[in-house]
C-alpha cells in the first residue's frame, strides 16, 4: 500500500459524527461537551492499552476504534463552536510529524531510534522556547509515566546519568536512605525518591515503568488466585502461616505459573 492509499473509512466516521452532531441528529450527541466526554476519553485510553497488553489484534482493532470515536468528536464538537475542524487537527498533525522527522523528510540524518528520540526532544525544546521542566506535562498522568517526561527533558539538556550503572546506583543510594527514615514524612520522601530513581534506572533500560507494572500486578494477582486455590483445597486459613511459609507457597507458584 503506498503512503497515499487507504484513509477512505476515516472521512466516513466524520462524516457519520457530523451527522450525529447535527441539528435533527442524536439528542445524546448533541448534548455532549468537550468536559463531558472527558471520563469516556480516559476509559477508551485505557481499553486499548488493555488491548495492547493482551495480545488481540481483533481486539485492539475494535478499541482503537472507539478512542478514534473520542478524537472525530471532540473534533466535531469544536467545529460546531466555531474553534477548529477535523481538517485542522489533521494539517496541524502532519505538519508536526513532518517537522519533527528531518530524517525522513530533510537532511537530518538518525541512523538508530536512539537517535531519532534524541532529535525529536531537540526539536520540541526548540518549539516550546524558554519554560519550566515540567511545562505541559500534565499533573494527572500516572506519576512514573509524569516522572519519566521529566526525566526525558532533563536528559535532552544534558541532566541525566551517563549509564545504566549510575541509575542503578542512585537506586541502591536511595533505598539506603529509606531504611534510614525515621518520620512518616521522611519515609514518604524517600519512597518518592526510589521510585524516582527507579524510573530512571528503567528509562535507561528502555522499559516503560507503566507497562511494567501493569504486568508485575496482572502476574501477582494471578498467582494470588492460584494460592487461595491451593488454600481452599488444603482448608489452609492463609492468615495461619508465618511470612516464611507464605512466601515460600508463593515462590513455588511462580516458578509453576512463570
Amino acid at each position: 500500500m503506498s503512503p497515499q492509499a487507504g484513509g477512505e473509512s476515516l472521512l466516513e466516521v466524520v462524516r457519520v459524527m457530523a451527522r450525529l452532531r447535527a441539528p435533527d441528529g442524536c439528542p445524546w450527541d448533541r448534548e455532549q461537551t468537550h468536559q463531558s466526554l472527558r471520563r469516556q476519553l480516559l476509559e477508551e485510553t485505557h481499553e486499548v492499552l488493555e488491548a495492547i497488553d493482551s495480545g488481540d489484534p481483533a481486539k485492539l482493532r475494535d478499541e482503537l476504534g472507539d478512542l478514534l470515536i473520542q478524537v472525530v468528536f471532540h473534533a466535531q464538537i469544536a467545529e460546531d463552536e466555531g474553534a477548529f475542524t477535523v481538517d485542522d487537527v489533521a494539517k496541524g498533525t502532519v505538519e508536526k510529524l513532518v517537522r519533527r522527522h528531518p530524517h525522513v523528510f530533510g537532511d537530518v540524518t538518525a541512523d538508530t531510534a536512539a537517535q531519532v528520540v534524541k532529535n525529536w526532544d531537540a526539536i520540541k525544546e526548540e518549539e516550546r522556547g524558554a519554560h519550566a521542566i515540567d511545562e505541559e506535562i500534565p499533573p494527572t498522568l500516572p506519576a512514573l509515566l509524569r516522572a519519566y517526561k521529566v526525566q526525558r527533558r532533563a536528559a535532552s539538556q544534558g541532566f541525566d546519568w551517563r549509564s545504566p550503572e549510575g541509575a542503578m546506583s542512585k537506586v541502591r543510594e536511595e533505598l539506603g536512605e529509606l531504611e534510614r527514615a525515621a518520620t512518616p514524612e521522611e519515609i514518604e520522601g524517600e519512597i518518592g525518591d526510589l521510585l524516582f530513581a527507579v524510573a530512571a534506572l528503567a528509562r535507561h533500560h528502555g522499559v516503560d515503568t507503566e507497562s511494567a507494572l501493569r504486568g508485575t500486578t496482572k502476574r501477582f494477582a494471578e498467582r494470588f488466585e492460584a494460592l487461595k486455590s491451593w488454600a481452599t483445597e488444603n482448608q489452609v486459613d492463609l492468615n495461619t502461616l508465618s511470612e516464611h511459609d507464605l512466601l515460600a507457597r508463593f515462590r513455588d507458584l511462580r516458578e509453576t505459573t512463570g
